[in-house]
C-alpha cells in the first residue's frame, strides 16, 4: 500500500513515559514514515501528519485568504505551533513540552486515527468528548446529509 493510499483508522490507548515518550501504535508506523509533523488541533488536542500530508495542509492553509481575520488565526493557531519530530527505532516520539500542555497530555493519552492524520488526546479528555460527541450523532449526520 503506497502512502497515499494509506489510511489511518482506530484507537489506540498509550501512555506517555517518564522520558516524556509517546509510543505510537505499532499499526500506523509504517504509515507515517520516520518523520512526522505535530501540531495544536481545534478541541485542545495535537494533530500528527505525514510529511506528504503536512505539505498539502500547509499549502491551503497559505492559499487562505490574509486579508481575513480567521484565516489568518486559524493558520497562526496551525502553522507557528508545528514541529517536526522524528520516530526512533522503537516508534517512539518527543512531544514538546508547549504542545503537551496545550493538550494538557498527561501519562495516559488516546491516540486516533482520522483517515489521513492522527490525534493525541489526554485519555479523560477523550472519554469526555467522546461521550457528549455521541450524544449528538444523529443530529450532525442529518446536518451534513448525504457523505
Amino acid at each position: 500500500m503506497s502512502l497515499s493510499e494509506a489510511m489511518l483508522i482506530g484507537q489506540y490507548q498509550h501512555t506517555i513515559d517518564v522520558k516524556k515518550r509517546l509510543a505510537l501504535p505499532i499499526k500506523f508506523r509504517g504509515e507515517l514514515g520516520s518523520k512526522i509533523i505535530i501540531t495544536k488541533g481545534v478541541e485542545n488536542c495535537l494533530v500528527v501528519y505525514t510529511e506528504k500530508e503536512w505539505e498539502v495542509v500547509s499549502q491551503k492553509l497559505g492559499n487562505l485568504p490574509i486579508s481575513q481575520t480567521e484565516a489568518r488565526s486559524f493558520t497562526r493557531h496551525l502553522l507557528a505551533s508545528a514541529t517536526e519530530v522524528s520516530l526512533d527505532k522503537l516508534g517512539r516520539i518527543l512531544i514538546p513540552d508547549y504542545l503537551k500542555q496545550y493538550a494538557s497530555l498527561k501519562k495516559d493519552v488516546i491516540v486516533c486515527g482520522l483517515s489521513n492524520r492522527l490525534e493525541i488526546w489526554d485519555d479523560a479528555k477523550w472519554q469526555n468528548y467522546s461521550k457528549n460527541a455521541e450524544k449528538g450523532v444523529e443530529d450532525i449526520v442529518s446536518k451534513l446529509g448525504n457523505l
